[in-house]
């Protein structure tokens, strides 16, 4: 007679919970996968891939002035909310669909219900009362986070209602200055909504390279987005049906039909009983892992956002790839978390990988830099001032790429073929010696030849 009911009980069915769920199944354990919203998680259902078709929904626009620089004319071009929203809510629903599928391929049982944790081997949900488990897999993801106390903020969405809006708003003003923020400032933008960002940094986009954060915010404006810096929002009132003012901190307001705040999301794990089972977390709610995503309770882990390692969709998937591996299929794997790369679809869209200039100043000491802004060839009929900015980052002593980073087109899809050489250690002397391929952007990150000299300064950084 089996000890437990289950050899594996996932709580939570996005991405990193799925893969785990579906290989521990397919090695022949006993798994059951429970989610309380859509298969999918954030990044199928309410993130990533919504998020994608929303920005090239509104990039047409874009497209479309640039057309007209070739010679086309585009005559009565309007968007239709209600029938993109559609077509969108309908591929969703067709890739959760997959993923339903697939775990029930696999053999894992599918749970459509909240389900807690009550002890170190035990669960409960309303659908399937209580079951035991060898394992529990904590795969519940994040939540976007709110300030409670701000006056007026029942009246902002989140980007999970920004992808469900009714009709598309004539203005917006999004708070935030992280990826989701200026992705959607972008996509709503685009779509010709009058779109204003406010953060309370002297800056966008904590945390990435600083030449980055102040290209994109000025390529930002330069396409018609307002961007306040160094405010916050004081209160948001109510005038009448349909419109709201914000107060900032800085004494000023602003009018819209639809305040958004994108001030960062939060683990996951508020009211799912972890501390019955004696499980660790840290000021933020994250669940503390070790890495093989080990809780300190041995037959819990954790993984993907919930553990607030590296929020990203592909990371999640790898560390529940790495847990199956390790406990289904006897191959001890871990995840390595360095040299990950990431893409922000901003308009212009951002490619990153590794480290900024500061953090590999502060790491290394000595560092090169080369860096080249330059109009794309495509926009040279247009008139547009637009400009892309390649980056790459130097370990002095090694030669190693130790960061890249590009602010362009088709940015998010070089960063991929640059992190896989970066992951190998390659060097700087290495990428001279790869030939261009012209006339491409890409060929910049392999024509840069001169360390940059920054504005003042007499020699190389």
């Amino acid at each position: 007679m089996a000890k437990y009911d289950y050899d594996l009980f996932v709580i939570g069915a996005g991405s990193g919970g799925v893969r785990a769920a579906r290989l521990a199944a397919l090695s022949g354990a006993k798994v059951a996968v429970a989610e309380e919203h859509r298969v999918g998680g954030t990044c199928v259902i309410r993130g990533c891939v919504p998020k994608k078709f929303m920005v090239y929904a509104s990039e047409f626009a874009h497209h479309f002035k640039t057309a007209e620089g070739y010679g086309w004319t585009v005559e009565g071009a309007r968007f239709d909310w209600p029938a993109f929203i559609a077509e969108k809510d309908k591929e969703i629903a067709r890739l959760s669909g997959i993923y339903v599928r697939n775990l029930q391929n696999a053999g894992a049982e599918l749970v459509h219900s909240r389900v807690t944790v009550v002890d170190a081997h035990t669960v409960e949900s309303p659908e399937k009362g209580r079951a035991t488990a060898e394992r529990i897999l904590i795969a519940t993801g994040g939540r976007p986070w709110m300030p409670k106390d701000l006056p007026g903020v029942e009246h902002a969405i989140t980007s999970n209602e920004a992808f469900h809006l009714p009709t598309l708003p004539r203005s917006i003003v999004i708070a935030g200055g992280g990826y989701i923020a200026i992705e959607f400032a972008g996509i709503f933008n685009g779509l010709g909504v009058d779109t204003t960002i406010v953060h309370r940094g002297p800056n966008l986009l904590r945390g990435f390279d600083d030449d980055v954060r102040a290209h994109v915010a000025e390529e930002m404006e330069k396409r018609g987005i307002k961007v306040i810096l160094g405010a916050q929002h004081r209160s948001i009132e109510k005038l009448g049906e349909g419109r709201f003012v914000s107060q900032f901190t800085n004494g000023h307001h602003c009018e819209s039909e639809v305040v958004m705040f994108a001030l960062g999301r939060e683990p996951y794990t508020q009211g799912l009983g972890l501390e019955n089972a004696g499980v660790k977390l840290s000021d933020n709610g994250a669940v503390v892992v070790d890495a093989y995503s080990k809780t300190n309770v041995d037959s819990i882990w954790a993984v993907g956002d919930v553990t607030d390692r590296i929020n990203l969709t592909p990371v999640a998937i790898r560390e529940g790839h790495a847990f199956a591996d390790t406990e289904f299929y006897g191959r001890p794997t871990t995840f390595d978390h360095e040299m990950v790369a990431s893409a922000v679809f901003s308009q212009p869209p951002i490619g990153s990988v590794g480290l900024s200039e500061a953090d590999a100043r502060h790491k290394y000491g000595k560092v090169d830099i080369y860096l080249t802004r330059f109009r794309p060839m495509k926009y040279a009929f247009t008139g547009a001032d637009e400009r892309c900015l390649m980056k790459l980052v130097v370990d002095a002593a090694t030669d190693r790429v130790v960061g890249c980073h590009i602010v362009g087109p088709d940015g998010p899809e070089m960063i991929q073929m640059a992190a896989i050489a970066m992951k190998m250690g390659s060097t700087k002397a290495q990428w001279d010696a790869t030939c261009a391929v012209h006339p491409t952007l890409a060929e910049e990150l392999v024509t840069l030849r001169e360390k940059y000299v920054p504005p003042g300064l007499g020699q190389a950084a």
